[in-house]
């Protein structure tokens, strides 16, 4: 039998006290925000993009907090908590107890790019493109983040690589619950009414061997979505934008936005097959494939705007000062 590893890593990178400290997920957030002002401010001094340099920083940080944070937990709370948000809407700004949907940021980073043009008299695709080649890593960061975190977990698995995710305890039956809490009985678990019972098993496991060795019997082996996700939605579908962006410098705008949406769209599907399906199903697709089904026409609809509307970008050359004897020679004639 394998002995598949039990994912024991820790969602803190620095914690102080037993819920608050630095987060790998909102480390997560910073670094594809940093990564991103990086590649963009790069764009725009090579000329691939209509902003000046002293608005990267701007457009970032404002896409950051209006597109990907505004978006992605309104997108949550649409398409996979509904009824709670309708029950309560004030849950929408309860950022800290997690819930972001990629869809959502996504569509969020639309709406502010339309806007954020139209008020800088810069072109929409135009600076579509450029945030669009570069939010992949962002992407591949927070599904890193998942799997640090040990949730959003794959389907089950006997592959060599699988993992043991103690996050399952949470979808255990009564049955199940109750031969677990006995197994675990002689650790003396410092259970408190208002501490949730799992959390309290979760976090004792990390770092004990006994603990785990119990866990191992009740928790399935399982496809490691998550790093799936952050190889295909990340780190691939980036380089390819990238090596678009940097070899057709004049592509018409719209053609890396559509690309964009279109890969995402791929590989989010692919990316699902390993992926317990924990949102249900809509037909024959989980929600992530079908919500992609969506994101697919609108990359083909950005595409079919750069056959319409071919506006290229105008690479902006960097002229050398003359030189002083340069100066002082008279023009001719």
């Amino acid at each position: 039998m394998i002995g598949y590893y039990l994912h024991d890593l820790s969602p803190f990178l620095v914690r102080f006290g037993d819920k608050f400290g630095l987060r790998w997920y909102g480390l997560a957030y910073v670094a594809g925000f940093v990564v991103g002002f990086l590649l963009l401010r790069s764009f725009v001094r090579r000329g691939y993009c209509e902003l000046r340099e002293s608005q990267v920083g701007d457009f970032i940080t404002l896409g950051a907090l209006l597109g990907v944070m505004l978006g992605g937990r309104l997108g949550y709370m649409l398409f996979y908590d509904l009824d709670h948000f309708l029950a309560n809407p004030l849950i929408f700004f309860n950022f800290l107890g997690g819930g972001m949907a990629s869809h959502g940021g996504i569509l969020g980073l639309v709406v502010f790019t339309f806007v954020y043009a139209r008020k800088k008299g810069v072109t929409w695709r135009g600076i579509g493109d450029n945030l669009c080649t570069v939010a992949p890593l962002g992407l591949c960061f927070g599904r890193l983040a998942n799997f640090i975190n040990g949730e959003l977990y794959g389907r089950k698995s006997e592959v060599p690589w699988a993992v043991q995710f103690p996050e399952e305890i949470r979808e255990f039956g009564e049955a199940d619950r109750d031969n677990l809490r006995a197994d675990l009985a002689p650790f003396e678990l410092p259970y408190h009414p208002e501490v949730n019972e799992d959390d309290v098993v979760i976090e004792a496991a990390r770092g004990n061997d006994g603990i785990q060795d119990v866990l191992r019997e009740y928790l399935n082996a399982r496809h490691p979505s998550q790093l799936y996700q952050a190889l295909m939605e990340g780190l691939a579908l980036f380089v390819i934008l990238y090596l678009v962006r940097v070899r057709f410098p004049q592509l018409r705008h719209g053609i890396l936005t559509g690309l964009f949406f279109i890969g995402y769209a791929v590989f989010r599907i692919l990316g699902e097959q390993f992926r317990e399906p924990a949102d249900g199903f809509v037909g024959p697709f989980t929600r992530g494939q079908f919500l992609s089904l969506f994101m697919i026409a609108v990359g083909a609809a950005f595409l079919i705007s750069a056959k319409i509307w071919p506006y290229r970008q105008k690479i902006r050359r960097k002229v050398a000062p003359p030189t002083p004897a340069e100066e002082a020679t008279p023009p001719p004639g």
